[in-house]
């Protein structure tokens, strides 16, 4: 028997498999480079409020677009530098994480905050600290 022709099989066959083995294997220079410094986006709520004034109590309403049906948002009213001529009202929006399985499907949720304070002062509005885009009906 010739051993010979049995050696030069066995590493015409380890070559074929080295070399098939280092060209598809992926290298670090085909892969993705991320950018060091990345920016991210930051998403500036956009609120819209009603403000009723009657008997020195000021009654807002409103709404604002939540990325999911299953957030719950809470409104609180505050009244701002009430000693110089740019009072304002503050309102603190808080929009809660969703919590569970919920259809990813931007929705419209409405709040309600109550204030005394005295008429024609202009309103503005944070979410979640984050001062909000704001219009006034």
């Amino acid at each position: 028997m010739n051993y010979t022709r049995l050696w030069a099989a066995a590493v015409v066959i380890a070559l074929v498999v080295v070399v098939g083995f280092v060209l598809s294997v992926p290298h670090t220079r085909d892969a993705a480079r991320t950018p060091t410094a990345q920016s991210e986006t930051i998403n500036i709520p956009f609120v819209m409020l009603h403000d009723t004034f009657k008997k020195g109590v000021h009654t807002i309403t409103g709404s604002l677009e939540a990325p999911n049906a299953c957030a719950l948002v809470t409104a609180r009213a505050a009244f701002l530098d009430a000693s110089s001529s740019a009072a304002t009202i503050r309102i603190m929006l808080s929009l809660s994480e969703e919590t569970g399985v919920c259809l990813q499907v931007p929705t419209r949720l409405d709040f309600s905050a109550t204030i005394a304070a005295p008429a024609h002062v202009p309103l503005t509005a944070t979410v979640n600290g984050s001062v909000a885009t704001t219009t006034v009906l």
